[in-house]
C-alpha cells in the first residue's frame, strides 16, 4: 500500500540477472483511488513491448484491470498476496473510520508483526519503516478505504492472460479466500504457496523469483 517501490529491492536483486524489470512507484500523496492509480500506472507501461505485470497486495486490482484492458501488451500476470475484491467485505460499513485512524502513529512493531511476522529481520523492519515514512498519512488512509470497496471481478473474468498467484503460507493480512475467489473466476490460474508472511517478496525473494521465472518460461 505504500506504493514507493523500494520494498521490491530484494525481488529485483533476485530476478535482475535474467529479467528486465521496471518498478512503477505510486505517488506518495494523491491520487489514491484505484481508478486514478490505475491511470497513473498505465502511463508507465512500455508502449512497444510485451510484458508480464506483477501486482502485489494493494496493487493487485490495478494489475488485473490493466491486463484486462491491454491483452495485446500484457502476456502474463503475477499476483502476490492480493485480491480481486475487498478481502474483508465485513469491514466495508466501517470504511469511514479509516479516514479517522492516525495511521502514521501506528508503531512499526505492530506493522512488522502483521506484515512480516516471524520472518522480520532488522533489515526488513528498517526497509518497511523507511517505505511507510515516505507516504503521507492521508494517502494511506485513502488507500485503506479504497481496499474496503474495490471489486474488479468483471475485469478478472474477461482477462485472457495466464495468471500466477503467489500465496504466502503465513499471511496475516489477506485470507486464503482471496486467492480461492480468483481461482474460482479463473480456474486456469496457477496458485503457488511459498513459506512466508504477507510481505512475501521481501522475506522470500529467491523462492518467489524461482516460481516467477518458471511461469515466464511457460508463456
Amino acid at each position: 500500500m505504500d506504493g514507493t517501490g523500494t520494498l521490491f529491492a530484494p525481488l529485483v536483486n533476485a530476478l535482475s540477472a535474467t529479467t528486465a524489470i521496471k518498478v512503477v512507484a505510486l505517488p506518495p500523496e494523491a491520487p489514491n483511488g484505484y481508478q486514478a492509480l490505475q491511470d497513473f500506472a498505465e502511463a508507465a507501461l512500455p508502449a512497444d513491448e510485451s510484458i508480464v505485470l506483477l501486482g502485489e497486495s494493494f496493487s493487485g486490482p490495478i494489475a488485473i484491470s490493466l491486463a484486462a484492458k491491454h491483452p495485446d501488451r500484457i502476456k502474463g500476470v503475477v499476483l502476490c498476496c492480493t485480491f480481486a475484491r475487498s478481502p474483508h467485505p465485513g469491514l466495508a460499513p466501517l470504511g469511514f473510520l479509516a479516514s479517522l485512524v492516525p495511521i502514521k502513529h501506528v508503531p512499526l512493531a505492530f506493522a512488522s508483526a502483521a506484515l512480516l511476522g516471524r520472518h522480520a529481520t532488522p533489515e526488513l523492519r528498517h526497509a518497511l519503516g523507511a517505505a511507510l515514512d515516505m507516504v503521507s498519512g492521508a494517502a494511506l488512509r485513502a488507500r485503506t478505504q479504497a481496499v474496503l470497496s474495490v471489486d474488479v471481478s468483471a475485469d478478472l473474468a474477461r482477462l485472457t492472460a495466464p495468471i500466477l498467484y503467489l500465496r504466502a503460507t503465513e499471511d496475516r493480512v489477506i485470507p486464503k479466500r482471496a486467492s480461492d475467489f480468483i481461482q474460482h473466476l479463473r480456474p486456469s490460474a496457477q496458485v503457488k504457496e511459498i513459506e512466508g508472511p504477507h510481505c512475501l517478496l521481501q522475506a522470500a525473494p529467491a523462492e518467489a523469483a524461482q516460481v516467477i521465472r518458471e511461469f515466464m518460461r511457460g508463456l
